[in-house]
């Protein structure tokens, strides 16, 4: 078994394993092993039907069934899990979580914190007070124009079963507000290509009270947050808000912070810098040193 940990990534809502490929490769050329992960229904797991290519079809957009329907945060819990399990085998394993990832990789560590030596959550939910849609009514949210982000919205979650957003709408007014929210300070070549890498479809379920962060088991491994100073989808006074509470609930371990300076998405497409921070935090896992 090596002493080099693994650093396993779990992506965020609508994206996919190929958005950590940038990052991947910087952290192969630091002499870092990673695996990148794909949650049910993403990845080439994900639904694009031909109503999504152009010329779109809006309304078959709307109605077309997805691969996603009736997935999980168990579901995908259980495939991380599995994950987890394969990367433990060869060494210390590093879980870094981003966005709505996080929620994954803290259901994950509630329930097998044997598997994972450092969780990391970049900008990525943990909820501890709160269930995760109730901390969007808190005066932290304040800042996020949850309503303009709908405007790329396709068909009726309730009867879909699933959120889809059409990602590839050329309406000025939602690509203006998927720019602001995620990559304002990208180029707009930058933010195209990313968009373009996004999957229409992703599940409805964040999980109950049962799912936030646990002291006997999450509580007990050592854990680091990147702050994103920039970040308008998911604000600073939000993710300090979450360290906070993780802080007041395992007092005797708190989080580790670090700040890179961006937006929700830049750290992917620059990736150097994020990448050497994970490599300091490669450094500092010792399985030995365990609360």
């Amino acid at each position: 078994m090596s002493s080099q940990p693994t650093f396993v990534l779990v992506h965020g809502a609508f994206a996919n394993s190929f958005s950590f490929a940038p990052l991947q490769a910087e952290l192969g050329l630091l002499g870092h092993r990673s695996v990148a992960v794909d949650l049910p229904g993403h990845g080439f797991g994900a639904t694009f039907t031909r109503a999504y290519q152009a010329p779109q079809d809006l309304e078959g957009l709307a109605t077309a069934p997805g691969a996603i329907k009736g997935v999980t945060l168990a579901d995908n819990a259980a495939h991380l899990i599995g994950v987890l399990e394969r990367a433990k085998r060869n060494g210390p394993v590093i879980l870094v979580s981003h966005s709505r990832g996080g929620i994954t990789a803290t259901a994950a560590a509630n329930a097998r914190p044997d598997l994972i030596d450092r969780i990391v959550y970049v900008s990525a939910w943990c909820p501890v007070a709160l269930d995760v849609n109730d901390y969007y009514a808190e005066p932290e949210m304040a800042t996020v124009d949850v309503a303009s982000l709908g405007l790329a919205a396709a068909g009726n979650p309730a009867e879909l079963g699933l959120l889809r957003v059409n990602f590839r709408t050329a309406d000025p007014a939602a690509l203006t507000a998927f720019r602001a929210a995620f990559l304002a300070d990208g180029t707009d070549e930058e933010f195209l290509a990313f968009l373009n890498t996004f999957q229409p479809d992703e599940n409805l379920d964040v999980g109950t009270s049962a799912d936030r962060t646990q002291a006997a088991t999450w509580g007990t491994i050592p854990k680091t947050y990147v702050r994103l100073a920039d970040d308008a989808s998911m604000p600073l006074a939000l993710q300090d808000r979450l360290i906070r509470e993780g802080d007041e609930l395992t007092p005797d371990n708190p989080y580790d912070v670090r700040t890179l300076p961006g937006s929700h998405l830049k750290w992917l497409v620059d990736p150097a810098p994020a990448a050497r921070l994970l490599g300091e935090l490669a450094e500092l896992t010792d399985p030995s040193a365990r609360p």
